[in-house]
């Protein structure tokens, strides 16, 4: 293996990475992982720097796992974020298990490292990340018990987050399952970073049901926390609409070994009002004459026939390709019309990018190539809509040029200054 040093930054080579060697034991601080440690909130004194009230240029990534990423397409990966140098970074699906061992309560703000191979990829996580240009930020955590999910926030230290929390009713110590949210708070704007559940192929407890949840408790949020700006980003695994997907008919008629979803909410609701029109139509019948019977029966099976045709409306809502079902696509356009919401990227580029414009790419080989979905994303509150400068996919092709190794390609926003009455 080819190894060598650099002496004037104390930079060790190994293969195509580049990292800083661990400092010994005793001979500097040991880096803080805990996230209280790194916000405001407590008082604690952080190192001086020049201190910006408002962050302006934000990247989102879903890394499909970061220690893939540290071991294979790290030094691309730093040199593309050296070059953009966002104020913020949000990642997700980490997929790096939180501290605690077995069978003792987990800290999902921390990296595991009670067993000698969970020390070893933290250590080479944190090398990475202490690592220039990653050492100019701040980390935050929220991870799953596994080596599943999990979200990171990375802020410049020259920004103070007023609070960082861990779940959408904003409660600081409460995570979310699976480590799904961090949202942080500056002076002028929030920003929330999610890896949102995929909706699954089937009506069950971790698919339909568990996404339903998420997007009834998605939309809560975006209503009560209307009093500041919001920055949104994150996978959020939908694709709002036919422009969003490279292949429409594709994935609308995509199914899991042929199976098509039955909706029973929406299966249930209907057969209750139809059963209220039944008890309704037989009471005027006993009422009624012989050709108002006739005409009551006859009105019956008209009915029957609308609400079986709505049923099977209602059926096709739930089928396709999890995060293109007609479902999904609707709860998301409530949710940015309930929360005065706008879709950066949609909002800059009108037309459908065949080369750039998706954030998800399909296996290279198989029935999925160059089938590509957009849902990674940045939403903003309409009040930011006109400050929107940039709004940018930085993957393109089918090749998944600029996607690191990941499924998923980065995508960055670029603000511009606001008026000095906004800050």
């Amino acid at each position: 293996m080819n190894q060598f040093k650099f002496n004037n930054d104390k930079r060790t080579r190994v293969g195509n990475r580049f990292f800083k060697p661990i400092e010994k034991e005793g001979s500097a601080k040991k880096p803080s992982l805990s996230p209280s440690k790194h916000g405001a909130e407590n008082g604690d004194a952080l190192p001086e720097v020049d201190v910006k009230k408002e962050p302006l240029k934000f990247l989102t990534w879903n890394a499909n796992s970061l220690l893939l990423r540290v071991k294979s397409n790290w030094p691309e990966f730093s040199n593309f974020v050296s070059n953009l140098d966002p104020d913020v970074i949000a990642i997700q699906e980490v997929r790096m298990p939180a501290a605690g061992s077995k069978g003792a309560p987990k800290k999902p703000g921390e990296l595991k490292d009670d067993t000698s191979s969970s020390r070893e990829e933290k250590q080479m996580l944190m090398r990475a990340l202490s690592s220039p240009p990653f050492g100019n930020y701040h980390v935050w955590w929220s991870l799953a018990d596994t080596k599943y999910a999990g979200t990171a926030l990375l802020v410049k230290k020259c920004l103070r987050p007023l609070k960082v929390s861990f779940s959408l009713d904003g409660t600081v110590s409460k995570h979310e399952p699976d480590g799904r949210v961090i949202l942080a708070e500056f002076e002028t704007l929030r920003i929330l970073n999610t890896y949102a559940p995929n909706n699954g192929w089937k009506e069950e407890e971790n698919s339909f049901q568990r996404r339903r949840k998420w997007d009834k408790r998605l939309l809560e949020f975006v209503v009560q926390s209307s009093d500041k700006p919001l920055i949104w980003c994150g996978d959020l695994n939908v694709s709002h609409e036919d422009i969003d997907v490279s292949h429409p008919e594709f994935f609308s008629a995509a199914k899991m070994n042929g199976y098509v979803p039955p909706n029973k909410e929406a299966l249930q609701e209907r057969m209750y009002n139809f059963e209220l029109l039944i008890l309704t139509l037989n009471a005027l019948n006993c009422r009624s004459s012989s050709k108002i019977h006739i005409w009551t029966s006859s009105l019956w099976c008209t009915l029957y026939l609308r609400i079986t045709d709505m049923i099977v409306d209602n059926d096709a809502q739930d089928c396709g390709q999890p995060g293109f079902t007609l479902a999904e696509r609707k709860r998301f356009g409530a949710i940015l019309k309930e929360g005065r919401l706008v879709d950066a990227y949609r909002y800059l580029h009108k037309e459908k990018d065949m080369e750039c414009g998706f954030s998800w790419s399909g296996h290279p080989i198989g029935k999925y190539r160059g089938k590509r979905m957009r849902i990674d994303y940045f939403i903003v509150s309409e009040k930011l809509k006109e400050r929107v400068a940039e709004c940018e996919m930085h993957g393109k092709g089918i090749e998944l040029e600029g996607f690191y190794g990941s499924d998923h390609c980065p995508v960055s926003l670029q603000l511009s200054e606001g008026c000095k009455e906004d800050k």
